[in-house]
């Protein structure tokens, strides 16, 4: 897996000694109320550390998610998955630990992942849905340069609720 360094985080591949960080953050309710997965039990928390391992073998096709560290903590996750190779198009994700909301973290990271995106995988569309409650993660897309194109409308169901997601994207 290739490693993404910023100015204050280095985004790595996850390792089974994760685990614990990532129940941290996934395991808080507070973290989840946009998610549509969570809060996670710990053995839900194990389950996704060993998915993301085994899937960042080589050849393995999926995404890519990282583990996204701070002075080798991990404080959060993003991801980014082709969904259409042959139109170059892929979706991205990430999720930041509570303690480390407001730092910036998801923003340096989200931005990393998009420029891999664009520069190493070549997609010309790069997709992200937020809650439309979720105006920090609104910001964080508008700050690296995606534009809202729209609102998804029962787009999701979670914790037994359709629920709506704003639509953004970066297009070439």
């Amino acid at each position: 897996m290739i490693e993404l360094v910023t100015e204050r985080l280095r985004l790595r591949g996850f390792t089974p000694d994760d685990v614990a960080a990532v129940h941290a953050y996934a395991g808080d309710p507070e973290v989840c109320r946009h998610t549509d997965w969570g809060p996670n039990t710990p053995a839900q928390s194990q389950a996704f550390v060993d998915e993301v391992c085994a899937a960042s073998a080589p050849g393995q096709p999926g995404p890519t998610t990282w583990a996204v560290t701070a002075t080798g903590e991990v404080v959060g996750a993003c991801s980014v998955e082709v969904t259409s190779a042959q139109h170059r198009r892929g979706v991205m994700g990430y999720v930041v630990a509570r303690e480390h909301w407001g730092r910036g973290f998801a923003t340096e990271a989200a931005a990393a992942v998009l420029r891999f995106a664009r520069e190493d995988l070549a997609l010309a569309r790069v997709e992200a849905t937020c809650r439309p409650g979720n105006v920090a993660s609104q910001r964080v897309l508008r700050k690296i340069g995606m534009q809202q194109e729209g609102l998804l409308r029962s787009h999701l169901l979670i914790r037994g609720r359709r629920e709506d997601s704003l639509l953004f994207a970066a297009v070439d």
